[in-house]
């Protein structure tokens, strides 16, 4: 790669930082200052409980709800400007929803966030291969990042997600999404581990690994409200869990990522080494900034600082749609207050990227490992 070259992707990962940069300072003041905040940058959208998955790890298709409604999605995405810059669409399985890529390309239309990221278990091959297509020629300059769910290889994945055929499906998904080459399209692959695949996940990450996906990540299985999985012992060993971590924070130094990749995988070593303090001091290792610069809405409307207490601060619906009349209420303070004052704390990965965002010390790891080494 020539010098000009690696000088443009070096300012465009420059850009990055300088984008969040002014956010990052807001939310650091509020924090310190306790009370009202500006809106977040990081939203997690469950766009329905529904699921085609019967994962030992998650109960969440047993809940129902009131699924909010494309109508009602512009509406909320009106009130939430340009306040994204992350935005997750979750769920359930989100390709359930026929609506999805509407639903994308209204968020687009009016907050244009700069990442909108998809968790998929993959079942639904030609669905998801055209909703993508549609999405990312709709949306060119959000980057998508799809993440299939592998939980296994072969039939241990069946087993797990109590799908046959899922696996094959899921590889199928994976070749389908490959062959879109869509610019603005990172695929990754994700795997829960939990106590049932914790001692193979050495040779589950190897199989992943070396299917060469964008990114691969890995999240600790928990007991959350929102998965209906409290009291279902799915928490691995905490020595069992370190070993396996271990050997990915190996795996992924020892990569070669490229792009946006690169970066992730720079915030994926952080995580992994938050997570294993976390487990074993059971406390907050860094600030949390759940309630401030991250939310959940839930699907019929309630919004959450964080799935893991799905605790209602208000509902959109009840407040004609507008997300700014709850994210400053006397229970959106509350839940700030509690969560400074540590009464809670989880390894959730969507709300400690968000996290190490703010914390100082991380970013300047993260910042050299995927720019200085690789400028150099």
């Amino acid at each position: 790669m020539g010098y000009c070259c690696k000088q443009q992707k070096y300012k465009k990962r420059d850009i990055i930082v300088l984008e969040i940069l002014p956010k990052i300072l807001k939310y650091k003041i509020a924090r310190a200052m306790g009370g009202r905040s500006p809106l977040p940058m990081n939203y997690t959208i469950s766009l329905l409980y529904s699921c085609n998955s019967r994962c030992q790890t998650c109960n969440i298709y047993n809940k129902t709800a009131k699924n909010l409604t494309l109508s009602e999605y512009k509406e909320i995405f009106r009130h939430l400007g340009r306040s994204p810059y992350w935005i997750t669409f979750s769920g359930g399985e989100p390709f359930l929803r026929p609506d999805i890529d509407e639903i994308c390309l209204a968020v687009y239309k009016r907050c244009k966030p700069a990442i909108i990221n998809i968790p998929t278990n993959g079942i639904l091959t030609e669905i998801i291969i055209e909703k993508m297509k549609k999405m990312t020629s709709g949306c060119p300059k959000t980057q998508f990042v799809v993440n299939l769910s592998i939980d296994g290889i072969g039939e241990q994945h069946d087993k797990i997600r109590n799908v046959e055929g899922n696996y094959e499906k899921v590889m199928a998904t994976y070749k389908g999404l490959q062959e879109l080459k869509a610019k603005n399209l990172s695929l990754g692959i994700h795997t829960v581990i939990s106590a049932i695949n914790v001692d193979d996940f050495h040779y589950i990450a190897s199989e992943l690994i070396n299917l060469k996906p964008d990114s691969y990540i890995t999240e600790i299985a928990e007991e959350r409200v929102e998965l209906d999985t409290m009291g279902s012992n799915i928490t691995p060993d905490i020595v069992a869990y370190k070993a396996a971590i271990d050997f990915l924070i190996h795996r992924i130094k020892n990569g070669t990522y490229k792009g946006i990749g690169k970066i992730t995988e720079a915030f994926r070593i952080e995580y992994y080494e938050l997570v294993k303090q976390i487990m074993r001091d059971k406390t907050q290792i860094i600030p949390c900034y759940s309630g401030i610069a991250s939310a959940q809405i839930s699907p019929d409307g309630d919004i959450w600082s964080c799935c893991i207490k799905a605790r209602p601060m208000g509902n959109l619906r009840e407040n004609d749609l507008n997300f700014k009349r709850i994210w400053n209420n006397h229970n959106a303070i509350l839940e700030r207050k509690s969560i400074k004052n540590k009464e809670c704390w989880c390894p959730l990965a969507n709300a400690s990227y968000t996290n190490m965002l703010m914390n100082i010390p991380i970013l300047w790891r993260v910042f050299n490992r995927s720019f200085i080494k690789w400028y150099n």
